[in-house]
């Protein structure tokens, strides 16, 4: 550290013609060393963890569509960036075998009913007959087992064709939620896979974004949900108020970062996939005494602020520091409320240095 102290030494010699006379007048003096200064005062102090963090779709929100197996694009009619109402019409996939294996299970499905009809037909005729004599008790308990078979394949029958209907339904998607089409990888015509490393387009709800952040995992248990921060886009500006949504519940043990989900006080205006810088309120203090952080000096494991005195003079007060934020530490002892702390100029300042104090 360059020294703060700016000393001269005036050395006046007389020297007297008389021969054998001969004086020496020795004089120190110390200029005072210009300061700037603030007061340790009472106040409410946050302790802050700064992590990066990026912008991403709420739960609910966001919407990948892919084929339901290998298909072509038949109908694509929404661009980048076209805002989109719900119901509206995404993607229609031309995907012939699936129309014609829901055609062909609903035919199954006409003949397991047929089949059951027959076999309940088949019952009720021979129920009276048995009781007349006419026809076997056997026969009538095959009749009642074919009618439980039946049954059976319709149930069958019923769920395939259930299962084919929802596979064919994914022939034509519609907007779940009112939006905006954030990518678009493909046209009409082209050939895609049923892949989610081939995706045909994304549809994102802007009104709901968040921020997924990266938490180091030894901070994570005072991440509480409810907890307030600040988020500042790429270019910076103004910060923005988030909250603290959820943290996970259960993290790997060989990770050291943990995803935390922060909520927008207002609607933002970043984009989703924006990268950002998020200040989290780890912990509040009311009526803490504390000092600018820029008037700690550290010395191994001593801390000590310079105090300017009424003397105009610098003394030096060992403190113990508690809560800390970007711009300011909580002092435990050594100081009170009121005290002129040196936050500029107390660099290798000897204590008892003479001192002037500068206006801001």
């Amino acid at each position: 550290m360059t020294s703060a102290i700016r000393s001269f030494t005036a050395i006046a010699i007389v020297c007297v013609a008389a021969c054998g006379h001969e004086a020496v007048e020795q004089v120190e003096t110390s200029a005072a060393v210009p300061v700037t200064v603030d007061a340790a005062k009472i106040e409410t102090l946050e302790s802050t963890i700064t992590v990066s963090g990026t912008v991403a779709p709420g739960p609910g929100a966001d919407l990948l569509v892919t084929a339901p197996e290998s298909a072509r694009i038949a109908e694509i009619p929404k661009a980048e960036g076209d805002v989109i109402r719900r119901g509206d019409l995404l993607v229609r996939f031309d995907i012939p075998s699936l129309t014609a294996e829901a055609d062909a299970k609903r035919a199954s499905l006409k003949q397991a009913q047929a089949r059951l009809d027959t076999a309940k037909a088949n019952v009720t005729r021979l129920a009276p007959l048995v009781e007349r004599g006419v026809t076997s008790q056997r026969d009538l308990e095959e009749a009642r087992r074919a009618e439980a078979e039946a049954e059976a394949d319709l149930a069958q029958a019923q769920s395939a064709v259930a299962a084919a209907t929802a596979l064919a339904a994914r022939t034509v998607v519609h907007a779940p939620f009112n939006g905006v089409v954030a990518k678009r990888w493909h046209n009409p015509g082209d050939l895609v896979e049923a892949s989610s490393s081939d995706p045909v387009v994304r549809v994102i709800d802007p009104s709901q974004l968040q921020i997924l952040a990266a938490v180091p995992v030894a901070d994570l248990t005072h991440v509480v949900p409810g907890r307030k921060g600040r988020a500042t886009g790429p270019g910076g500006g103004e910060p923005q108020s988030v909250t603290v949504l959820t943290r996970p519940a259960q993290i790997d043990p060989k990770t050291t970062l943990a995803d935390v989900r922060l909520a927008f006080a207002s609607r933002t205006t970043l984009p989703a996939g924006a990268a950002v810088t998020v200040e989290i309120v780890t912990e509040t203090r009311a009526n803490a005494l504390v000092v600018p952080a820029a008037a700690i000096v550290r010395e191994g494991d001593e801390a000590f602020v310079m105090v300017a005195g009424s003397d105009n003079k610098a003394h030096k007060k060992i403190v113990k520091t508690g809560l800390e934020s970007r711009e300011r530490v909580e002092i435990l002892s050594g100081v009170t409320a009121g005290d002129q702390v040196i936050v500029h100029g107390q660099d290798d300042l000897p204590d008892n240095a003479a001192i002037t104090v500068v206006t801001k």
